[in-house]
């Protein structure tokens, strides 16, 4: 595997992000398409909306079973991050920390973990600018 660092360790699967929406996506313009055709011969119009409102319905499922997951990642990281300062420091995360900055700082190593936590709330830095300032980079490789 891949050593993990800053510039490879977004996660993309093919199949779903690129060929599943895609498919819903060229299908979504297809049933637009057959609506506007329908309206305009005044055949079918009622299958023609129902098509619609499935591929609407099936866009809306494509992004919240991404969302819903990527949200309790999001806290279970949080519990994460505030365990991992609390067994070294004796205190949990300063509550100024963004969930964004709390991620950003999860691929930091433990040597350096405290004094960039601490840094990102003072400076109220980005997610994107703390995990560039990470310089041991904790790989995440149980993720899907």
């Amino acid at each position: 595997m891949l050593e993990q660092n800053y510039a490879n360790h977004r996660r993309f699967v093919p199949l779903y992000h690129f060929i599943l929406f895609g498919l819903l996506a060229l299908s979504l313009i297809g049933s637009i398409v057959n609506l506007v055709e329908s309206f305009v011969s005044g055949i079918g119009i009622y299958n023609a909306s129902l098509i619609f409102m499935i591929f609407i319905c099936l866009l809306l499922v494509f992004y919240f079973i991404r969302i819903f997951p990527l949200k309790a990642q999001d806290r279970i990281i949080k519990l994460e991050e505030n365990f991992r300062s609390y067994v070294m420091t004796g205190k949990t995360l300063d509550p100024k920390l963004t969930i964004r900055q709390i991620i950003g700082l999860r691929f930091a190593g433990d040597d350096e973990f405290n004094a960039l936590a601490q840094k990102a709330a003072a400076e109220n830095i980005s997610e994107v600018d703390i995990k560039k300032m990470v310089k041991n980079w904790k790989a995440d490789n149980d993720r899907m």
